[in-house]
Formats: C-alpha cells, structure tokens, sequence
C-alpha cells in the first residue's frame, strides 16, 4: 500500500481487527521507508452500483462522498461516529443487495433522509437542506414544523 505521506510502495501491516460492526478490518500500516503510519480499511464490495445524478450524468457510488454528507449533517451533534459508520455501511449494503446496477441519486438521499429521521432531528433538518434545495428561511421552518408536529404525543 502506497504511503500518504512519502508515497513509498511499501508498507508493513501492524495491527489489523474488525470494525466495532464488522463491516471492514481496520489495518494500521507503517511505511518502510519514512515510518509513518496510518491506517486503511478494507470493505467486501458486493457489486458495482452506478450513482444516476439528477441532470443524467453517472459516476460510480462513493462510500467515502456518502459518508461525508452524512458526517456534516451531524457536525457538532451528540452523536457517536460508530452510529454513523453503521448508518452509512447499512446504506451501502442495501444499494448492492439491491439487485440493481443503477440508482437514482435521489433515492440514496431519500434512504439518508429515512435513517437520519430517528437517528437526530437537526441532522435530518440539515441534510434536507441540502437534499431538499432549500433556498429561504421559510423552507427550514416549513420543514421543522412537520418533525414537531410528528412528535408532539397525542392528547
């Protein structure tokens, strides 16, 4: 594995375990030639899914863009980043046990959009945000008023 830091080809496996949900190994590596380290995980890629984005282009599902989108949402939130990684890795392994090659971008933000919904409400509203476009202040508290709605208990 190449090094990030010096780019030399070699490196030497330290430590390698399971992720707290099992869905990679987490490898610490240690470059032979400057000895920096730094970690890399390894996933099982069922199939190629191919991202359909709304103006028609395509490009390859990106766990790594997912995971930020999501990780922005909940910035600064009460929220532990093994949630987060279980979150995404559950996305993932839905779109390629799927059965299908191709997915609208839409419809991985609307699978965001279900787990975020009980996960964090301000991490729902923030991704909506971006999902949903919205461009005024009356977008967010239309929005808002429909989570509180839902949760306010039934008298």
């Amino acid at each position: 594995m190449r090094c990030p830091y010096c780019g030399h080809e070699d490196s030497q496996v330290k430590d390698s375990r399971p992720t707290e949900d099992g869905a990679a190994i987490r490898r610490r590596r240690q470059c032979e030639d400057c000895g920096a380290r730094f970690t890399t995980f390894e996933r099982i890629q069922l199939r190629e899914v191919v991202v359909i984005k709304a103006g028609g282009t395509r490009e390859p599902f990106d766990r790594e863009k997912l995971m930020r989108s999501v990780q922005i949402a909940c910035r600064k939130r009460p929220i532990d980043g093994a949630r987060i990684e279980r979150l995404v890795s559950g996305i993932q392994r839905q779109l390629e046990t799927s059965g299908e090659n191709e997915v609208q971008a839409s419809q991985i933000g609307a699978m965001v959009m279900e787990a975020l919904k009980g996960f964090d409400n301000v991490a729902y509203i923030r991704f909506a945000s971006v999902y949903r476009d919205f461009t005024e202040a009356r977008d967010f508290e239309e929005f808002a008023s429909t989570i509180t709605e839902a949760a306010r208990p039934i008298k």
